[in-house]
């Protein structure tokens, strides 16, 4: 029986011991400062971001991986003995990737590659790239790996809430001023995956409101269902994270213990340090 090797970006916020129990490739995004410093998903976090960040005041640029860095991975595995890969990529509507990808597929001398756009990011992401995984693990066909993981992307949603537009007006994405008077008001916009992007859905003031907008979002992604897989979200937050999913797991119904997770940088320096979200996917 064919055995397919799965692939997916660090814009999955796959954690790296997550990815290797499942056998799953992470091709890392990088991460590149105005000083020509460089680092990728795999050689830096948040925390070492983020103190740089405050010293400088300064956002570092994300950069997509190369076709090379795909390329490389899809001959590991095809080389390791599997009769063919699929690669699951974070949403063309925020990066390259999903091209990039796509370029090394079809630079490949042979092997059957699939690049899957899967239009969301983080752990809604990775969670299709895991049940690709579990699929090709248990011995599933191509069609039914992407099937069944096509079917669980269907029911992902993403919600995260910003603690401070600081970060935002650093990297240019809203003016210093507007950010300065969100602070004194205590604004907490409320974020979420609108046609492939993390979009402010809204803004709530003091933390309380934003966490309980986040619940009442979660409520309406799950219907009358439940979360079958669901992962707590944060950046330099672990603490409010798990207080976050304390308060979910009182209006939620929730099949699984949810996984706490760092964004990874590639996508923090998007949101900045402070958010805390959730992602899932309905039973």
């Amino acid at each position: 029986m064919p055995h397919y090797a799965i692939v997916t970006d660090t814009d999955s916020s796959l954690p790296p011991a997550l990815a290797e129990q499942h056998g799953i490739t992470l091709v890392p995004i990088n991460v590149q400062f105005d000083d020509g410093a460089s680092f990728n998903d795999l050689t830096i976090d948040n925390a070492r971001l983020f103190e740089r960040v405050d010293r400088e005041g300064r956002m570092p640029h994300t950069a997509a991986p190369g076709p090379g860095a795909f390329g490389a991975a899809f001959e590991a595995a095809l080389q390791g003995g599997a009769d063919g890969v699929i690669c699951y990529c974070v949403s063309s509507a925020i990066s390259a990737t999903y091209s990039a990808a796509v370029l090394a597929a079809e630079s490949l001398a042979q092997g059957d590659v699939t690049v899957v756009d899967t239009g969301t990011l983080s752990m809604a992401q990775g969670f299709v790239a895991l049940a690709a995984a579990e699929a090709a693990q248990a011995g599933a066909t191509k069609e039914e790996i992407l099937a069944t993981a096509d079917a669980v992307r269907q029911r992902t949603a993403l919600y995260g809430a910003l603690s401070t537009l600081k970060y935002l007006a650093m990297g240019g994405r809203v003016p210093h001023l507007a950010a300065g008077m969100a602070g004194l008001l205590n604004i907490r916009p409320i974020l979420g995956v609108q046609e492939g992007k993390l979009d402010l859905l809204e803004k709530v003031r003091t933390r309380q409101r934003a966490w309980a907008r986040l619940a009442s979002l979660c409520q309406e992604a799950v219907g009358g269902s439940q979360m079958a897989r669901w992962a707590l979200l944060h950046v330099n937050a672990q603490e409010e994270a798990v207080s976050l999913g304390e308060l979910l797991r009182g209006e939620l119904a929730c099949l699984d213990e949810p996984l706490v997770v760092a964004l990874n940088p590639g996508l923090s320096v998007h949101t900045g340090a402070g958010l805390v979200g959730v992602a899932l996917v309905r039973s």
